[in-house]
């Protein structure tokens, strides 16, 4: 097996989903509830998250969905807001919460040890875009990277191919050329609808094994592990 690139998912896979996010999550169910408290906390179950504890469920509105998608599940559960005034504030919440996104490990580090593989690296998130490129600036890896797709790029949203279609489009690669890192099942769906070569799941985000496991080539603890795999990989003989 070849493999050409590196596909990573931004929230729980690159940053700490908990310390980076649920702050902003916070934000986001407190605007749409018009500073309600009672409403707020309802909001955040809906999107999955304990409003006591800050826990967040794996695969749940704010683990695994775009802008739109909490915005519309926070409608659904009570919220008088409109649509676009959500999404609008919504990005906007995001977007400021990139500049103080708290990585998981050393990301240029793993990055550029990467590259000198000679990797193609990009990140496809939920997120918007405009989040994504602010936090790779802030973690010194934008200049690594060969591709970047939010909701809002285009390509669709996960778990639906597009993503990883575009990846290999912009880098001149094949879908089975192409390692899908992350840590929720909707990574884990993308990278098989898109026929991609690898589907490694990590343990550093909302989901776990039990939820990893059954859709994932690989499991590993976190990105720190994947070079140790993707040599495996390499000197695993082939049937």
């Amino acid at each position: 097996m070849k493999i050409s690139g590196i596909l990573f998912d931004k929230d729980g896979t690159l940053l700490d989903f908990a310390r980076s996010w649920e702050p902003v999550n916070r934000r986001c169910a407190h605007y749409a509830a018009d500073g309600d408290g009672a409403m707020a906390a309802r909001l955040m179950r809906a999107c999955g998250m304990d409003p006591d504890t800050g826990e967040t469920s794996g695969d749940s509105l704010f683990a695994a969905s775009s802008t739109g998608e909490v915005a519309a599940g926070m409608i659904e559960a009570g919220s008088r807001r409109a649509l676009a005034d959500l999404i609008h504030h919504f990005d906007l919440f995001f977007l400021e919460g990139a500049a103080h996104a708290v990585p998981l490990a050393d990301l240029r580090g793993i990055f550029l040890a990467l590259k000198a593989r000679g990797l193609k690296l990009g990140i496809a998130s939920s997120d918007n875009e405009a989040s994504i490129r602010r936090m790779a600036e802030g973690q010194h890896i934008l200049p690594l990277l060969d591709y970047i797709a939010g909701y809002d790029s285009g390509h669709g949203v996960k778990p639906n191919p597009g993503m990883i279609e575009g990846f290999a489009r912009e880098c001149g690669l094949e879908p089975a050329e192409i390692a899908m890192v992350g840590d929720n099942a909707h990574d884990m769906h993308m990278a098989r609808n898109a026929r991609a070569g690898l589907a490694v799941a990590v343990l550093t985000g909302t989901g776990g094994m039990a939820t990893l496991a059954p859709f994932a080539d690989h499991v590993v603890d976190s990105i720190e592990g994947l070079e140790s795999l993707l040599d495996r990989l390499a000197d695993t003989p082939v049937a």
